[in-house]
């Protein structure tokens, strides 16, 4: 028998000082079988750091040519491709061929991500966007993920501030530049 995915919802309440959204947000994220909760976790912060009218998820591994996230405008023309966790240079060669503005989103170690994409052929690089996430708050993050998921979040100077059952947990988005 086939595992299935698992659901996880999500009511925020978003306060992101550094570009003035000021949201109520309630979501659903599918965690598929192969997924880990740092990259479902990774995700929902790309999601909320990126929040504005048009984003949305897409349905993961079902659609592998796609974005983990995408804003895309009224016609549905993509406007925003958001990236989550290591994607190779053809990836983000797409992505950018595809996108006005391509970023990434990962809880992995971004300068060595970015080492690893320095000199790969990936159209308009210098103005693809990586921002690495901070081990401390991925890991927090995680030890109070539930099914039911109730957060504060806050945003200032890169520095997000989340609100979980009375515990805040915190940590920097570094954005890191492709050389």
């Amino acid at each position: 028998m086939a595992l299935t995915a698992t659901i996880y919802n999500f009511d925020v309440q978003l306060a992101d000082v550094d570009r003035g959204v000021y949201e109520t947000l309630s979501f659903r994220v599918a965690c598929q079988p192969s997924e880990t909760e740092e990259y479902l976790l990774s995700r929902v912060l790309a999601y909320c750091l990126e929040y504005r009218e048009g984003i949305g998820f897409s349905k993961g591994i079902a659609e592998p040519d796609v974005p983990a996230l995408a804003v895309r405008d009224l016609t549905g023309a993509m406007q925003v491709w958001i990236e989550v966790g290591a994607p190779d240079a053809a990836r983000l060669h797409k992505a950018s061929k595809a996108s006005p503005r391509v970023t990434v989103y990962t809880h992995r170690d971004a300068a060595r991500l970015v080492a690893q994409l320095a000199g790969e052929r990936i159209h308009r690089s210098a103005e693809l966007e990586f921002y690495g996430i901070e081990r401390e708050l991925i890991d927090g993050l995680v030890a109070k993920l539930d099914r039911r998921n109730n957060w504060e979040m806050s945003v200032t100077d890169r520095h997000v501030y989340v609100a979980v059952d009375g515990v805040t947990i915190e940590g920097d988005i570094v954005r890191h530049q492709l050389l």
